[in-house]
């Protein structure tokens, strides 16, 4: 018999951290790259981009984001809301 906690158990493989886990060693080696490039107003821009993506790379992975329930996903959407709007906000004034 199948008890309601084994049945919503989401199993993420060994490939999957592996791959995530190169895929920030990757976006990192960027951010430190473009670091030591010039692009002039665009730099920060480019460090915070990439900085959101490793974000979303760790909560959909690591914090199981990715298979949690659709409230949870409400409430990262609410919290990535804020934080857009509070760069826009620090950005703007």
């Amino acid at each position: 018999m199948i008890d309601e906690h084994t049945k919503n158990n989401h199993i993420i493989d060994y490939g999957t951290y592996i791959f995530v886990w190169l895929g920030l060693i990757a976006l990192t080696s960027l951010t430190v790259t473009i670091s030591g490039m010039r692009f002039g107003n665009y730099t920060l821009f480019l460090a915070l981009l990439i900085a959101a993506i490793q974000a979303t790379y760790v909560a959909a992975n690591f914090m199981h984001i990715k298979t949690s329930e659709p409230i949870f996903k409400v409430f990262v959407g609410v919290v990535v809301f804020t934080l857009i709007v509070i760069f826009i906000l620090t950005f703007i004034l």
